[in-house]
């Protein structure tokens, strides 16, 4: 038996081609559960549906009116939630004092608003005095929310309010059968890091960083995703950190990446 037979998943945040939200949907149809996938661009997300056989909804994370017609379309589809995947984001590089309030607000809709209201509106489909059978919440979340990074304040600092309320859920809703929980990647190969893996030694410049030696993937984090979705899991309120042990260590410092990059270009 597939380890998440008769299980119910929305995962947004999959609505670009072969994003981390896709490999997360992937990895949850492979062990069984039917899932329904979410985000803004309606044409991807239903040429997903149709390459998998699975569900999708569009949402527009930053309208509240949007992630409760979400928590609704999947209830109704699904015929209930039991895995709640959020793996939105906007990876903002941008100098501390140059952030602008646009993008500060545009940020904090994204990344910790929005996912207060997807928090609010799964966990109202998930708990079981609201007919649900519980289940398992996930955030996906960041090492920066942990360590440093230069120029990153505003995607930090939302990622790791976020973090905090994943533990409120857990502390609040254990009772009514939800865990909640949120992993960290670091830096990974993703198509929002494709230009930046183009740039000659900045993906090297974070390599001394990982103890395990490699940049992180999607897969690594689907398959952390899969465990905290599982039966088999007895953690809640928790930060998992999938990123080859990189808060051991640290980042480079902007200095050091401009260094690498140099060196590289010089090289080549």
């Amino acid at each position: 038996m597939k380890r998440l037979e008769g299980k119910r998943a929305v995962v947004l945040g999959a609505s670009s081609p072969d994003n981390m939200g896709q490999h997360i949907a992937r990895r949850l149809m492979d062990e069984g559960a039917s899932v329904l996938v979410s985000g803004r661009k309606e044409d991807v997300l239903a040429d997903f549906a149709a390459q998998h056989d699975c569900k999708w909804s569009a949402c527009d994370l930053t309208e509240k009116a949007s992630v409760d017609a979400l928590a609704d379309s999947a209830a109704q589809q699904l015929g209930g939630i039991d895995i709640a995947v959020n793996a939105t984001g906007w990876g903002l590089l941008k100098g501390f004092l140059e952030t602008t309030h646009d993008e500060l607000m545009a940020m904090t809709m994204l990344q910790y608003v929005g996912p207060f209201h997807f928090y609010q509106a799964m966990v109202g489909k998930m708990a079981r005095s609201k007919g649900g059978r519980g289940g398992s919440l996930i955030q996906i979340s960041s090492a920066t929310a942990t360590i440093m990074l230069n120029d990153h304040a505003a995607y930090m600092g939302t990622k790791a309010g976020a973090d905090h309320v994943i533990r409120c859920v857990a502390h609040e809703f254990g009772a009514e059968g939800v865990r909640a929980n949120s992993i960290s990647p670091g830096l990974t190969d993703t198509p929002m890091t494709s230009d930046a893996k183009q740039v000659p030694g900045l993906f090297d410049a974070f390599l001394a960083g990982y103890p395990l030696g490699r940049i992180g993937t999607s897969d690594d984090i689907a398959a952390a995703v899969v465990w905290l979705s599982s039966d088999e899991c007895f953690m809640t309120g928790e930060n998992l950190q999938v990123n080859g042990g990189l808060t051991l260590r640290r980042n480079p410092m902007k200095s050091e990446i401009d260094a690498a990059v140099a060196a590289a270009m010089a090289a080549g």
